[in-house]
C-alpha cells in the first residue's frame, strides 16, 4: 500500500495503556464520548413522552449488563414502572446469563434474558409487561376501559437492539432497525398483536462516561459508531481484555498457543492475530487497519466466542 507505515507503538503507549492488568488508560478512553445532537434532543422528548406511558423496558446489551445502563435512566423514568431486558444472549456467555440471571433475582429486580437471533425470551415479554401493570390494568376493566391497551415505552443505549426487538414482537418489520448506532431518530408508536402499544424511542448515551471501562466497552460492542474512533487503539484494547478474560476461546480462532501468548504484550499478539490471518503491508508487517475492522467484527458477532465482558457486582468485587 503505497505510503503506508505500519504502526508502531511509542515506548509511552506499551508502558501506559498495554501493560497487563492495568485498566485502560485516558489516551484511549478519554475520546470515547459520543453525544451527538439528536441524542440530546431524543433525553428531553423520552422525558415529555412519560406521561403518555403506562411502563417502560429498559433494553441492555447482556455482553455488558453495566456499561450498557444509561446511569440517567433512573432519574428520567422516575417512580414509572419498568422492566428490564437484557438483549443479544445469542452473544453472550451463556454461564455469565445464569449468573446475572441469579443475581437479579437475588436483589428482587425483574429481568428478561433475551435474543432476537433465536427468539429467546420474546415470548416472555408481553406476560411481564400485564404483570407488571395487573392493577392498573384492573382499574382500567372497572372503568370500563376495555379496549384500553397497556402504553410502553422502550429506552436504552444505542445499537441495544430495540427497534430489532420491536419488529420482533410485532412479527413483521414496523420500526427501521440496522446492525449499527443512531439509526432511529425519532419516537415511534407500534401496536404490538393487540396486547400492548409500545414507543419505539432513539438510543441515548450520555455525555461523559465516568468509569472510563464504559466507554471502552460501548465501544468494542459497536454502540458508538467506529467512524469516529481509532479503531486500532480500541482494536488493541479490545485484544488485550479478549485475552484476560478468554484467552483460551482467543488463541484457538487465531491459531497461538497459549505458552506463545503468555508472555506478548497485548499489540504483539495483536500483531500476531494479524500475521496468521494473512493481513500484511510490504515488508510484512501486519495490516493493523485490516486486523482492527477483523476483530471488532469477530468479537461483535461472537465468531470468537460468546462472550461476556462484565460480571454481577459480588463477583466483580471478588476479582478485583
Amino acid at each position: 500500500m503505497a505510503g503506508y507505515k505500519p504502526y508502531r507503538p511509542k515506548k509511552k503507549k506499551t508502558e501506559n495503556i498495554f501493560k497487563p492488568q492495568e485498566i485502560p488508560a485516558r489516551e484511549v478512553s478519554k475520546v470515547i464520548q459520543w453525544f451527538p445532537g439528536h441524542m440530546a434532543k431524543a433525553k428531553r422528548e423520552i422525558a415529555q413522552s412519560l406521561s403518555l406511558v403506562d411502563a417502560a423496558i429498559e433494553l441492555c446489551d447482556a455482553r455488558i449488563p453495566i456499561s450498557s445502563r444509561n446511569p440517567q435512566i433512573d432519574e428520567i423514568l422516575g417512580s414509572k414502572p419498568s422492566l428490564l431486558i437484557l438483549n443479544k444472549t445469542s452473544l453472550s456467555d451463556p454461564e455469565s446469563n445464569m449468573r446475572w440471571k441469579e443475581y437479579y433475582k437475588s436483589i428482587g429486580k425483574k429481568a428478561i434474558f433475551t435474543d432476537c437471533i433465536t427468539g429467546e425470551g420474546i415470548n416472555d415479554i408481553i406476560p411481564a409487561i400485564r404483570e407488571l401493570l395487573k392493577e392498573k390494568l384492573a382499574r382500567f376493566e372497572e372503568k370500563g376501559m376495555i379496549g384500553r391497551l397497556p402504553r410502553v415505552m422502550i429506552i436504552g443505549i444505542t445499537n441495544s437492539g430495540k427497534s430489532t426487538l420491536v419488529n420482533k414482537l410485532a412479527g413483521t418489520r414496523r420500526a427501521k432497525a440496522e446492525n449499527r448506532p443512531g439509526v432511529t431518530r425519532e419516537n415511534q408508536w407500534v401496536t404490538i398483536k393487540s396486547s400492548i402499544e409500545l414507543l419505539d424511542t432513539p438510543g441515548i448515551l450520555w455525555p461523559k462516561f465516568e468509569d472510563e471501562r464504559t466507554g471502552l466497552r460501548l465501544a468494542y460492542t459497536g454502540a458508538i459508531r467506529d467512524e469516529i474512533l481509532d479503531r486500532e487503539d480500541i482494536a488493541v484494547s479490545l485484544c488485550k481484555t479478549l485475552y484476560k478474560k478468554y484467552p483460551r476461546e482467543l488463541c484457538e480462532r487465531y491459531k497461538i498457543s497459549l505458552e506463545e501468548a503468555e508472555n506478548l504484550m497485548p499489540y504483539e499478539l495483536f500483531e500476531l492475530i494479524g500475521k496468521n490471518r494473512g493481513f500484511l503491508v510490504s515488508g510484512g508487517e501486519t495490516d493493523y487497519a485490516r486486523t482492527s475492522v477483523m476483530l471488532l467484527d469477530e468479537f461483535r458477532s461472537a465468531k470468537i466466542g460468546r462472550m461476556t465482558l462484565e460480571e454481577p457486582p459480588e463477583r466483580q468485587a471478588k476479582n478485583l
